[in-house]
């Protein structure tokens, strides 16, 4: 969520009330990268509308619920009112192993690039 959508208008409120109106929201990858104060509060604003209108979002992270103070720009107060919301009326799936890329690199012999940095000398 490095950029947020906005809508033609230019308005940052049409933009988070454009995310709140479908049935079903997917956000990938939070935690991926680094979100702003402003992005962070938009995101916020986006769970919060979505969870007092009961819509259904898909949200996926590698990042841990104890970690969401650093994705929520260090804050992590809003991060604790975000997953209230979140996990509310929720079911949390948490999946461990390699993913699906990391299987396929396996499976044509490829090692993953932190084996490969481990094993390069150090100068």
């Amino acid at each position: 969520m490095g950029q947020f959508y906005l809508h033609a208008s230019g308005s940052v409120f049409h933009a988070c009330l454009h995310l709140t109106r479908p049935k079903l929201l997917i956000i990938d990858e939070v935690g991926y990268l680094k979100l702003d104060k402003l992005q962070a509060s938009l995101l916020f604003q986006v769970i919060s509308g979505r969870y007092e209108l009961g819509s259904a979002t898909i949200l996926t992270s590698n990042k841990a619920f104890g970690e969401w103070g650093d994705v929520f720009a260090g804050d992590a107060v809003m991060a604790s009112a975000a997953l209230d919301r979140l996990l509310h009326r929720s079911t949390v799936i948490k999946i461990s192993g390699d993913s699906y890329r990391m299987m396929e690199k396996k499976k044509a012999g490829m090692k993953p690039a932190d084996e490969e940095a481990k094993k390069a000398p150090k100068k």
